[in-house]
């Protein structure tokens, strides 16, 4: 096969370090790992854990594959400076038999391109959560950070393109690297690029409040690829939407084609979904049955409301708190029936209106428990420390789950928690979540600004018959895993010939 690379931010294992110097590996999670290890065909069981010995030679079991990532730690840089030429190895390590790259951008740099830049800027224009009478303000210290977006996009751009054989297939991944297809364009000519976005896109009237010139480069970034591809039909038509505002540019609605500077960028959309055979063997481990037990001791023979989001502004933690107090409100017949578990794991500390909103989710919770707690009933409770095993435990278990960002790019809790549920769960739905344009037929959809429409669709979700339930959670399932993350990486590599 051809050479295929891959850039994220975040690459597909991370290191630590011993006070001895030795340094261990763990595999990343998400769907790029796993996509990756099923185009590879690399996966093989050679072992389940080692030790993060180096070796710069990719074994026989993975041709011609390199991830290239940011260096997230002190741990990821040690690891980068024992391999003789800074790539690690990783065949055996069930992430694809690839080789990274682990890149050792300035901290500096990384924090102004990844914190004020793409999560403090990008992040908040696609996802619509500026409050615009206070934020954006673009001023000298943006174009600042800005350079540093285009620095550290620049530092992937020259590692793919260095280590790229002639005809490769780049894969760049997500808002962090919206420059870097360009950039690679203009240095490596003769790659195939693809770029996949997994938020949502911005309109264009909420687009515009980047800097035109800022906005302008964005789209020109991703149009250096010869492929684009967004999670859902509505993002691929927003950025279509919003390539016709760049001079020059001719955009083809029918062929699904923008045309810049006589090049041509094909825009597809591939849909993201769950391995449901991969989940469901790790819901059967021993962690997760007792995690489970617990959970069954602390929620008794009540009905259970359950959660699943990290503290980003975008997942609407609060209104779906507000909501769940509101049922409590207008109807008392569930005090003492129903228990809400909401697992919201810290997210983005080191940004303030992350810190804020982190606390405004504990206040709230607190609130709802001293208003409606009892001697012998909790109302809710609130999981803040990341517990993977416990949120699988807790889909199991479910009687509904409650899914309502504000805006998300697919949304893959909606669609792991009917695959993993024991009985049939209903699920609440955000309309704006991406995972509404495949799941809606079967979930309650609600708007997620209306707190009275979610307190009431979680209360019609409580008194749905158990039949309805399974039947449209066995529907939710088969939906959820008709698109696998094997696939989904595979038909963005297929777009490129």
């Amino acid at each position: 096969m051809s050479q295929v690379l891959v850039a994220s931010n975040r690459g597909p294992v991370s290191f630590s370090l011993s006070d001895g110097g030795e340094l261990t590996m763990r595999r990343g999670g998400g769907g790029l790992v796993s996509g990756l290890a099923a185009v590879t065909g690399a996966s093989r069981d050679r072992g389940a854990e080692r030790g993060a010995g180096v070796d710069a030679d990719p074994s026989e079991d993975a041709p011609g594959v390199l991830w290239v990532c940011a260096s997230l730690g002190e741990a990821d840089r040690t690891a980068a400076r024992r391999s003789p030429d800074g790539r690690i190895d990783l065949a055996g390590y069930e992430t694809g038999g690839a080789a990274v790259r682990m890149l050792d951008i300035p901290e500096g740099t990384f924090h102004r391109a990844y914190n004020a830049v793409a999560n403090s800027t990008l992040w908040f224009v696609h996802h619509l959560l500026y409050d615009t009478p206070r934020s954006p303000h673009f001023d000298a210290r943006a174009r600042r950070d800005w350079q540093s977006y285009e620095a550290y996009n620049a530092a992937f751009a020259d590692a793919l393109a260095r280590d790229a054989a002639p005809g490769a297939k780049a894969a760049i991944q997500d808002y962090h690297l919206s420059l870097a297809p360009r950039m690679l364009r203009d240095r490596r000519p003769d790659l195939k690029i693809v770029h996949f976005s997994h938020t949502p896109w911005a309109p264009p009237e909420y687009y515009r409040l980047l800097p035109d010139d800022l906005g302008s480069q964005i789209l020109l970034g991703i149009l250096g690829a010869d492929h684009a591809g967004f999670l859902t039909e509505r993002w691929a038509s927003a950025f279509l939407d919003c390539c016709e505002m760049l001079p020059g540019a001719r955009v083809d609605r029918a062929a699904r084609t923008v045309t810049w500077s006589g090049h041509v960028t094909r825009v597809g959309v591939h849909g993201l979904g769950v391995d449901g055979t991969a989940l469901r063997q790790r819901a059967a481990e021993q962690d997760v049955a007792e995690r489970a037990r617990a959970l069954r001791e602390q929620v008794g023979g009540r009905q259970l409301i359950v959660r699943v989001d990290r503290t980003e502004l975008s997942k609407n933690i609060v209104r779906g708190l507000a909501a769940y107090r509101e049922l409590l409100v207008n109807h008392p017949e569930w005090r003492g029936r129903v228990v809400h578990l909401a697992f919201a794991y810290p997210s983005r500390y080191d940004l303030p209106e992350y810190r804020e909103y982190t606390a405004a989710v504990e206040r709230t919770a607190k609130q709802i428990t001293e208003e409606f707690g009892t001697a012998d009933w909790d109302p809710l409770i609130l999981q803040v420390n990341d517990d993977y095993p416990r949120s699988l435990a807790a889909y199991g278990l479910a009687d509904v789950l409650l899914v309502n960002p504000i805006r998300d790019g697919m949304n893959l809790v909606a669609k792991e928690g009917p695959v993993l549920s024991e009985r049939g769960c209903a699920l609440v739905l955000s309309r704006e979540a991406g995972a509404a344009a495949e799941l809606s037929e079967d979930a309650l959809t609600v708007n997620p600004f209306d707190v009275s429409q979610t307190a009431e669709t979680l209360h019609r979700a409580l008194l749905m018959p158990r039949n309805e339930r399974s039947e449209r959670c066995g529907r939710l399932a088969t939906a959820a895993t008709a698109l696998p993350p094997q696939r989904w990486f595979a038909d963005q590599l297929a777009a490129l010939d």
